[in-house]
């Protein structure tokens, strides 16, 4: 054997030993990071590493905002609700009518979140416009039952249970309209294409996503500084064996597509969380009627605190349109 076949040869048992761990490391960090994504149970590391999935540190005066409007939603009088899930799991949620009720929401909070700090500071805002409102803890959160979020691609089918208990309980006489923030809003888009009843009219999506996938891309390359590559592959079959839907399986473009119900996007563009590009996706996929809002300045879940007036105005100029909207165009 010459020195240089020798060469080769070692050389190539190193680089397949590298390789060999690199594919290690790279199952081992990657069923962690999504453990961390999907479980239940928060992992102790999650709190330190929060800021670097978000990309960003929260506004101290949107903190304490958020934080104090949540109380107060907390403490007001509701009814709690549940419901059991198309897949047999326990879901509850808050009912809180209004006086002289236009409309129905839905309510759906984001990531590791609460209703009432999602909803607290846009709460009185609805309340003071006649809407009565349903806030739903997501599956594997809260009082809400199951071990995995599955990034809205198990939570769609929450969203037609829920319509179906409004429609059971309260009647069908009122219009039904979605509402997300983040993981909530790309839950309520990819609901878009379910055979949602008549009375549903519209969708409002804030900050949303467009795919598991494609979120924990960004949140990987631009927020933890790893590539995604293997990992995404990884992440995606770990996915399927704990929900039975792999990460890049279903979008919000791909329901969007095939829906005519009218959306209402929103988002900052200084979102650092989930990149503004992804609404603008949202928004092109529609085959229905659209509407976008964007906001200036505004990072993560912030435009309606940025911006209370704009977000407003484009909310009740979207119901003013649609509550009486046929199925094909308003009247």
């Amino acid at each position: 054997m010459t020195s240089s076949s020798k060469i080769i040869i070692k050389w190539g048992g190193i680089l397949a030993g590298s390789a060999a761990i690199a594919s290690v490391s790279a199952f081992i960090t990657t069923r962690y990071l999504l453990k961390m994504a999907v479980d239940r149970e928060e992992p102790k590391l999650m709190k330190l590493a929060g800021k670097r999935v978000a990309g960003f540190a929260e506004d101290d005066s949107f903190f304490k905002a958020r934080l104090d409007a949540g109380d107060r939603l907390s403490k007001k009088e509701s009814e709690t609700v549940d419901i059991t899930s198309h897949d047999g799991i326990l879901l509850v949620g808050h009912w809180i009518p209004a006086v002289n009720a236009k409309r129905i929401l839905i309510a759906v909070h984001g990531w590791r979140a609460s209703w009432y700090e999602t909803f607290g500071i846009v709460s009185d805002s609805w309340m003071e416009n006649d809407c009565s409102v349903l806030y739903i803890e997501q599956r594997a959160h809260d009082n809400s039952g199951g071990e995995y979020m599955g990034f809205g691609l198990t939570e769609r089918f929450d969203c037609l249970d829920w319509v179906s208990w409004v429609n059971r309980n309260i009647g069908t006489d009122l219009p039904i309209y979605l509402v997300g923030v983040s993981m909530g809003a790309a839950t309520v888009l990819m609901a878009a294409d379910l055979c949602l009843p008549e009375n549903v009219h519209g969708i409002i999506a804030d900050c949303g996503y467009t795919s598991p996938h494609a979120i924990w891309k960004h949140v990987a390359n631009n927020n933890l500084h790893i590539t995604y590559g293997v990992r995404g592959m990884i992440a995606s079959e770990i996915l399927r064996q704990k929900i039975q839907i792999g990460s890049n399986d279903f979008s919000t473009t791909e329901a969007l597509k095939q829906t005519q119900i009218p959306v209402l996007l929103i988002h900052g563009t200084d979102d650092h969380f989930v990149p503004v590009q992804m609404t603008y996706e949202n928004y092109l996929a529609c085959s229905g009627p659209r509407r976008l809002l964007i906001v200036p300045g505004a990072d993560h879940g912030m435009s309606y605190f940025t911006d209370p007036e704009r977000y407003t105005a484009a909310v009740l100029d979207f119901w003013k349109t649609f509550d009486d909207w046929k199925g094909r165009s308003p009247k």
